[in-house]
């Protein structure tokens, strides 16, 4: 399963060039010739309050939805509200558990720090374009696992708020551990963690497309 869904991430990430989408404050910490075991503030504090932004975007997106608006589909090869919430939340329980179950129990290897330095910035601005499309492997596609979408809401919330909290509390060296990504090769567990958010603005954009569509049920 593990190549099939990076393989995936990798189809995205080197989907198309750079979209309008703003992306936030830079924080660079590639300045420094010592770099530091541990996240600087604004490292934590840019991630945080993307998974935060990521996490309210979406939630308001599917907020108050009728079963119509929630199942419907624009054309029988799309994605209804209710696939795409489904493909968010599946990818964001698998990257977290790979991030905590796997690569921050790996040995640190500081010696890679210099393959994944400059990956945030591609990161952030590249995995939400939507530009150029991508098709999700069968794992990751919409089988209706959840019966209805408190459920979905409720599991989605309980990976985000996990993530959010170790980000915002964690004292380990996400800096130091890796995992392989077929296209953009190293990535740390910051990047990881801050991919799953730049994963759930791209979809939130696909969201918004479906409803955006002239056929969208009013209610």
């Amino acid at each position: 399963m593990k190549l099939t869904y990076l393989a995936f991430f990798a189809v995205v990430v080197s989907a198309g060039s750079v979209c309008g989408q703003s992306a936030p404050a830079v924080a660079d910490s590639n300045k420094s010739s010592t770099p530091s075991a541990t996240l600087t503030k604004e490292e934590r504090d840019r991630a945080v309050d993307y998974l935060k932004e990521t996490q309210k975007e979406f939630l308001g997106a599917i907020k108050d939805l009728s079963d119509a608006q929630w199942k419907f589909k624009s054309a029988p090869d799309r994605w209804s509200i209710a696939e795409v919430a489904e493909h968010i939340t599946v990818t964001e329980d698998m990257i977290w558990k790979m991030v905590s179950e796997k690569i921050m129990k790996s040995p640190a290897a500081p010696e890679k720090r210099a393959e994944a330095q400059g990956k945030d910035e591609i990161i952030f601005e590249k995995i939400p374009d939507r530009s150029r499309k991508a098709q999700a492997p069968e794992q990751l596609k919409p089988t209706g696992r959840w019966a209805t979408q408190a459920e979905l809401v409720k599991d989605y919330q309980t990976a985000r708020g996990q993530e959010i909290a170790y980000m915002s509390e964690t004292k380990e060296d996400l800096r130091n551990h890796f995992e392989e990504h077929p296209f953009l090769k190293t990535m740390d567990a910051y990047q990881w963690l801050i991919f799953n958010g730049a994963h759930n603005k791209r979809h939130n954009a696909q969201i918004l497309e479906v409803k955006a569509d002239p056929n969208f049920p009013k209610s």
